[in-house]
């Protein structure tokens, strides 16, 4: 047993049991071949927005084809003059699996909401969606690219890892939902 114990045959048996655990281990683990990303149903949200909402909620219409929306998220709150404001913020898995979220609010200053969500407050640019102008910001640490529109009453960002192309795709989508009363 000393041999066992002591030595190159002590330590080439010890990395046999840890080799032959790890191998059970693995061999009894149940693992999961596929996908899964959680799903949310934004549709309670929109209704809230479009109830609550000082300013006409903008939401994706159609959702994009094998694009997942994993996130949706409505907060009441106040900007920095006191003012009740509201804002939702939606995220999506994109076809290609990058990050994609779009936020708005009706908080003023607008440009204080804009840099905020797009981490950034210098615009790159613009392009234009739909005949629509969007400013362009991309924030190089964080892999962030963010499309920007200031509305006489709101301000929309559709921000994320995605690349610009997908991110035009889901400004692209966007459609203004009537105030319900």
């Amino acid at each position: 047993m000393r041999r066992f114990t002591q030595g190159f045959y002590g330590y080439a048996f010890a990395m046999m049991v840890c080799l032959v655990g790890v191998g059970v281990f693995l061999l009894i683990t149940p693992q999961s071949r596929t996908e899964h990303i959680p799903r949310v149903d934004f549709s309670i949200d929109v209704a809230n927005m479009r109830r609550d909402a000082s300013y006409q909620v903008w939401t994706p219409d159609p959702v994009l084809a094998n694009w997942v929306p994993t996130s949706s998220r409505m907060t009441r709150g106040k900007d920095s003059e006191g003012r009740a404001t509201v804002t939702w913020r939606l995220g999506f898995a994109t076809a290609k699996r990058a990050h994609a979220l779009l936020a708005q609010s009706d908080e003023r200053p607008a440009a204080g909401f804009a840099n905020r969500m797009a981490n950034s407050d210098r615009p790159q640019g613009s392009v234009q969606v739909n005949g629509v102008t969007w400013e362009k910001r991309f924030r190089e640490d964080k892999n962030q690219r963010s499309l920007v529109r200031f509305l006489p009453d709101a301000t929309l960002v559709v921000t994320g890892t995605a690349q610009w192309d997908e991110l035009s795709a889901l400004a692209a989508t966007l459609k203004q939902q009537s105030k319900l009363t």
